[in-house]
């Protein structure tokens, strides 16, 4: 039986066989070719080349022959790694699970990355035989907070299909550094990938030569000018989006060293967590298949817990700072 993977929106324009190459690393380059050229590998039912681009909510079909054989860090799951990944559970169903990522813990594998959220989702089954859940969108690996999936591929679609018509609310919480001028406002701009001599990195560009991104943000608690708690809600799901958003409006976030080299202010506080200070705190939504309102909250990072209680900030705010934008 082939397994039907959906494509999300962080790998939407990606060519098949650079995905293919990161999702199935163990799988030699000559048989890719070979399963592609005799059409046994499709994508929404269709025969495609190498270089065909993908586009989110597409169904890429996995011939047996690809996904029996699963990569080492999937087969086996030690007892230690199956409480692991059940003790990041905040909330499921028989549709769906949502997990409280932690910081440092990247959702997929690539280069040097062995353990990650996608190979431990064998611990998530309830029985044997069950599907593997579906991961249906990504957070940065120095991202902490919800993470949802889906239990089979029917509320895999539907949640694909929400995130790419953005009737998902996604509230992230920030710590930025300085404080955003104003308490309420938004940033769009266009964003694409571009090569800096220290790697890629997310930057803004002219309407036309990029993705267009929306992103609303909010004040909630400052310190005078230096430093603020501030929510962000990303209307559209590009990669690094609040990062470069905030970075853009002057007010990068607290340990993001990618988008702000100098990180002054945490260099003049030592006792602070030296990680990125981003949490994707909530998710408000319609459940997939049943249509009920979910709300969904994810608790604190440890290491932004101690930077919360170093300035003093309530982690329990339960507020909707984006409630007028209903």
């Amino acid at each position: 039986m082939t397994e039907g993977i959906i494509v999300n929106e962080v790998d939407d324009g990606q060519r098949l066989d650079r995905w293919l190459k990161k999702h199935y690393p163990d799988v030699p380059f000559g048989q890719v070719q070979k399963i592609l050229r005799t059409g046994q590998l499709r994508i929404d039912g269709k025969r495609v080349k190498g270089d065909a681009r993908l586009v989110e909510g597409q169904v890429i079909r996995i011939p047996p022959q690809m996904s029996s054989p699963q990569p080492k860090s999937e087969r086996g799951l030690s007892e230690r790694d199956t409480e692991f990944i059940r003790s990041l559970v905040i909330y499921e169903d028989e549709h769906m699970i949502a997990l409280n990522k932690p910081s440092g813990l990247a959702v997929q594998g690539g280069t040097k990355i062995k353990r990650h959220i996608d190979g431990l989702l064998d611990g998530l089954k309830n029985n044997p035989d069950d599907p593997r859940p579906h991961l249906v969108h990504r957070l940065d690996k120095d991202t902490s907070g919800v993470l949802l999936l889906a239990r089979n591929p029917k509320a895999a679609r539907a949640l694909s299909d929400a995130f790419r018509g953005r009737d998902i609310r996604k509230y992230y919480w920030a710590v930025v550094a300085p404080a955003p001028q104003i308490d309420q406002g938004k940033i769009s701009s266009a964003l694409t990938k571009v090569e800096t001599g220290h790697g890629e990195r997310m930057a803004p560009v002219e309407d036309g030569e990029g993705k267009s991104a929306l992103t609303y943000y909010s004040v909630i608690e400052r310190l005078g000018k230096k430093l603020a708690l501030v929510a962000f809600w990303p209307k559209t799901g590009r990669q690094h989006q609040i990062r470069v958003h905030a970075a853009q409006m002057g007010s990068p976030l607290l340990g993001d060293f990618k988008y702000d080299a100098e990180q002054a202010f945490l260099r003049e506080t030592p006792d602070l967590p030296e990680t990125l200070h981003l949490h994707a705190r909530r998710v408000i939504m319609r459940h997939p298949i049943t249509g009920k309102k979910l709300d969904i909250t994810a608790p604190l990072d440890p290491e932004m817990k101690k930077t919360f209680k170093f300035f003093g900030f309530n982690a329990d705010d339960k507020s909707d700072p984006f409630e007028e934008l209903e």
